[in-house]
């Protein structure tokens, strides 16, 4: 456990002295936030039909520095909905916040050498709606998983980076402990999981026409123990926009970490949306 801490104030120490870079380097902060609507309502509808309304309320809030020697990369993603349909409850749609921090030492090499934090969790409670009682599975820092990794990164374009290091990844829980579980262990059923391994994130920024836009980003984790499993996390997000403020988002999820399923799990979504520059 004493692992964590130790890591997090190696990377704000190496933050502060690229704040501190007296070289010209400078803080870029860009960032959007907004609310997907989809709301349909009958009224003496022969043809039957039910009344639903959903929203997602999400944010992607970047954080940049690039100086002489170094330069920082941090950004934060929050997303949360809810969908109601007819006069059922309320239900989760969306829930997640992930969190990344990258800084990489600009030595004037084909790659750079890097250190990185990334945090993903949920936001709120997440329920198994499958299910008859659509029992609670998870909820916020439960599951919890940090990542810490060093190594060397490509990043001399936007439109393509990439990253492999040596990982290590934290799993924290409190109720839902299959998450962190260890198998090898018989007579209890762990809190927390500290795991060592090889991270590799690559992300892609395209263009595609002058108002479409496509960004991914693929992640990849394997343990040192297992390195035949590997956990995968692809994102996908195609956006178009209509105006200022208007605009058509399709994105994509793609996961698969054993630990949690057996098989690989998606998400899609089609969402027309408000949205808001922050700066």
């Amino acid at each position: 456990m004493k692992k964590v801490p130790i890591v997090f104030l190696l990377l704000l120490s190496t933050a502060v002295f690229a704040q501190s870079d007296s070289l010209g380097g400078k803080w870029k902060p860009d960032g959007v936030a907004g609310v997907n609507l989809s709301q349909i309502a009958f009224s003496n509808w022969a043809k039957g039909g039910e009344n639903s309304l959903s929203w997602v309320f999400f944010s992607n809030i970047g954080l940049t520095y690039e100086g002489a020697i170094f330069k920082s990369k941090n950004n934060f993603k929050f997303a949360f909905g809810r969908t109601k349909l007819g006069e059922a409850a309320y239900r989760t749609n969306d829930n997640e916040i992930y969190l990344e921090n990258v800084l990489t030492y600009q030595a004037g090499w084909s790659v750079d050498p890097y250190i990185s934090n990334t945090f993903r969790t949920n936001v709120s409670a997440g329920f198994d709606y499958k299910a008859a009682t659509e029992p609670k599975v998870s909820d916020f820092f439960d599951p919890a998983y940090i990542t810490q990794a060093i190594g060397f990164e490509y990043g001399k374009t936007k439109k393509f980076t990439s990253r492999l290091g040596l990982a290590f990844q934290e799993t924290f829980t409190n109720k839902f402990r299959t998450y962190s579980d260890d198998p090898k262990t018989n007579d209890k059923m762990e809190a927390f999981k500290f795991e060592t391994g090889i991270e590799s994130v690559t992300g892609t920024e395209f263009l595609l026409d002058d108002n479409l836009l496509y960004t991914g980003k693929l992640r990849l984790f394997s343990r040192f123990d297992r390195l035949s499993v590997w956990d995968v996390r692809w994102d996908h997000l195609i956006t178009a926009n209509i105006n200022k403020y208007l605009n058509v988002n399709f994105s994509m999820l793609i996961l698969y970490e054993k630990d949690q399923s057996p098989k690989t799990q998606a998400k899609e979504a089609l969402q027309v949306g408000v949205t808001y520059n922050l700066f």
